[in-house]
């Protein structure tokens, strides 16, 4: 970890009040932890981390057994949101535009789908009292915001699906980003709306967890495809560009010694692949779920139908017989 430079820096960075590596990125200092530069978005990880703990041992507590893959998945997602914000990530990604897109991918598509898959909504009602008092008062409110027209509307894809194009075109092609990436408080919105953003997205998708709104599951993998030629032109665009997008990249300190049209380029190109995996991991998971869908169904009319076989009746399919039946009488007529 490098020492920082706290004002001199932001000076040439557009007047950003942030800390920049004085010394030039290489792998370590990238992947390392660097507190100094920490997003007060890092302390929101340690909060999720801490709270899932609380309520597992409320489970415990009440003899409630839970998935050990599920606290996994949501530690791993708490650890990413964590490392991302609160490593050169974060220190080396206020001047350089791939390193601050891996920052952007991370929390929009990889930490949202570990959180999601740590299922901390069913966690939370099994763990919250359910009194009627003001202790069960948290449990009665998440309640109220999953039934709520507010929760719909939110996890609706005509929601959801724009704003993932737009936290892309309306965020990098606009003012929007140099503004937010100004200040502390402005870099830190930016932060957690791209965390929102793949929460909003991908909560419905997955449908791991009770959600306000729930789609079937071809319309779930229609909705996670959608995006993607967006995604996919946008990284091409950033890529193929041959002039500085933003000014909150176009001057990296000179010591660095790096280009920043070709980081600009590399930018665009992480952009372009990033989304690949995630959205093939996605696909498997709801298909999958469709898959053992259908076979529950099965299962549940063939335990149907032998009950009825059992009862002495022919166990058929009664819209089946019925629809027979109408055959053979239309035929008679006919005759």
């Amino acid at each position: 970890m490098g020492e920082h430079n706290m004002g001199g820096m932001g000076g040439d960075m557009g007047g950003m009040h942030m800390h920049v590596p004085e010394l030039p990125p290489t792998l370590g200092r990238v992947l390392a932890l660097d507190m100094g530069a920490a997003s007060p978005v890092a302390w929101l990880a340690v909060l999720l981390a801490v709270g899932y703990a609380v309520g597992l041992l409320r489970l415990r507590q009440r003899g409630v057994r839970w998935s050990p893959l599920r606290t996994l998945a949501w530690m791993a997602g708490c650890a990413s949101l964590f490392w991302v914000t609160a490593s050169g990530l974060q220190s080396y990604g206020m001047a350089l535009f791939s390193l601050h897109m891996i920052q952007h991918m991370v929390l929009t598509m990889i930490t949202p789908l570990m959180l999601l898959m740590g299922a901390p909504v069913t966690l939370a009602l099994r763990a919250l009292p359910a009194d009627q008092g003001l202790a069960g008062m948290p449990r009665r409110l998440l309640l109220t915001g999953l039934h709520s027209r507010l929760g719909q509307a939110v996890s609706s894809p005509l929601f959801t699906v724009p704003l993932f194009i737009a936290s892309l075109y309306g965020v990098y092609f606009t003012p929007v980003f140099d503004d937010l990436m100004a200040t502390t408080p402005g870099h830190t919105f930016m932060l957690l709306h791209f965390l929102a953003t793949g929460m909003l997205f991908f909560g419905p998708i997955l449908a791991i967890d009770p959600w306000p709104r729930r789609s079937g599951h071809g319309g779930r993998m229609l909705e996670l495809l959608l995006p993607a030629p967006f995604h996919a032109f946008f990284g091409v665009i950033v890529m193929m560009s041959n002039t500085e997008l933003l000014t909150s990249f176009a001057t990296p300190p000179a010591s660095w010694g790096i280009d920043p049209l070709f980081d600009q380029g590399s930018a665009g190109g992480i952009a372009w692949s990033f989304g690949e995996f995630p959205t093939v991991l996605v696909l498997a998971v709801v298909f999958f779920q469709w898959a053992k869908s259908e076979e529950r169904s099965n299962k549940a009319a063939d335990r149907v139908r032998d009950r009825a076989i059992a009862r002495g009746e022919s166990g058929d399919d009664p819209a089946l017989v019925a629809y027979n039946e109408r055959l053979r009488r239309m035929a008679a007529q006919n005759g």
